[in-house]
């Protein structure tokens, strides 16, 4: 966990400073999961703020500080949810990822990137954008969590009250989908063809 138990705790028991080291603590880790799903910049801080409010009115009914990350998670991805709900709209698609060499090039600190290197990461980010506009809210959101966010397969149990070969066979669907549609986005050389440019 990013903060100790015993602020945790804390916080539990109405303590407002010790809620404040958890906002400050995973502001930006809720921050990067909802501008994942909901693809909107602008309106990333207005979910956030819902999320913590949620948070703060139901921390007394978390069960044991072992399972806050999975359920502040939890949290988030309802806030989120009921945000693409609300606007009645399917979201863009978020920068993701299910190849390590494609993760490692789209998060390369882009101050030490030569442009050639900065172009090839653009390139990369378009196209996990388009691919994943062409799959349902569900495989994105599933699939960001573990390929972008890192979740283990425990932590996404817990998030998502299946076992673990439920879980796996949800995985492995969602990745055939993505992969599916990018067979269907290039030609029989390999080039991309559904409208993007990719240098």
């Amino acid at each position: 966990m990013l903060i100790e138990r015993e602020i945790l705790e804390q916080a539990r028991g109405g303590d407002d400073a010790a809620f404040n080291q958890i906002m400050h603590a995973y502001r930006k880790r809720i921050f990067g999961t909802i501008a994942r799903i909901i693809n909107r910049p602008q309106d990333v801080e207005d979910v956030a703020q819902e999320v913590f409010v949620r948070l703060y009115f139901s921390l007394k009914q978390l069960r044991a500080p072992e399972v806050f990350e999975p359920w502040l998670y939890r949290l988030t991805i309802n806030a989120s949810y009921d945000y693409l709900r609300r606007h009645k709209r399917r979201a863009d698609a978020p920068v993701a990822d299910f190849s390590e060499e494609m993760m490692l090039l789209a998060d390369a600190d882009a101050s030490t990137a030569t442009f050639q290197e900065e172009r090839r990461q653009k390139a990369i980010r378009d196209l996990m954008d388009w691919l994943f506009g062409q799959v349902s809210e569900e495989d994105r959101i599933l699939l960001t969590l573990k390929e972008v966010e890192g979740l283990s397969l425990k932590e996404l149990q817990d998030i998502y009250d299946v076992n673990e070969n439920a879980l796996k066979v949800r995985l492995f669907r969602a990745r055939q989908r993505v992969q599916k549609a990018y067979a269907k986005a290039v030609d029989s050389t390999g080039k991309f063809t559904a409208g993007l440019e990719l240098g």
